[in-house]
């Protein structure tokens, strides 16, 4: 196989696991019931007239499967987390007790399962369509090369061979997570 070839197909192959990174990234904010730090990945604080990451201002824990700590480094930011969770819009409650901050994390009702599970769907759909637009690209640099037709029938039939096993990928890891947010 020639290096044009090689090059075209890693780019491909790169551009699919960069969609697979994100889809994983997707899948750790969507809760499944159990307490994680990363529910509060998204949660931004005003710290010295800049927005930063919660967990950069303070120390993330979960005591137990329904609780999750949160204990700022600076005790003046208790308030200022406070704030940032409630309006992170996540659907927690966050309670000052002057040292921490506690949120109790709810149980999850059979509706907001069933939400949260479309919610994976569409991720896991958007992540197909970026595997997707990867062959597409590849296979339009493809056309581009000035090469037999039989070497570039074989490296389409590769491209594709790359897109399904990616397609797979994604199936495989929202088959994980519907499982793991409709466990009760």
């Amino acid at each position: 196989m020639n290096e044009e070839i090689s090059f075209i197909l890693d780019a491909a192959k790169e551009s699919m696991d960069q969609a697979i990174s994100h889809l994983e990234k997707a899948f750790i904010k969507i809760r499944a019931g159990k307490a994680s730090p990363a529910m509060l990945s998204s949660v931004m604080v005003e710290y010295y007239g800049s927005q930063t990451p919660l967990s950069q201002v303070s120390n993330i824990n979960t005591p137990d499967g329904r609780t999750i700590t949160v204990q700022p480094w600076e005790k003046n930011l208790l308030g200022e987390i406070e704030t940032a969770i409630m309006n992170a819009n996540l659907g927690f409650n966050p309670m000052n007790n002057g040292d921490v901050i506690i949120i109790n994390v709810p149980p999850l009702t059979e509706e907001r399962r069933k939400q949260l599970v479309k919610q994976a769907r569409a991720e896991a759909e958007d992540a197909k369509v970026s595997v997707r637009n990867a062959r597409q690209d590849g296979n339009k640099e493809l056309r581009d090369l000035d090469i037999s037709e039989d070497m570039h029938k074989n490296a389409e039939v590769d491209v594709q061979e790359l897109t399904d096993t990616y397609i797979k990928k994604v199936e495989s890891l929202l088959e994980r997570k519907e499982a793991e947010i409709m466990k009760v």
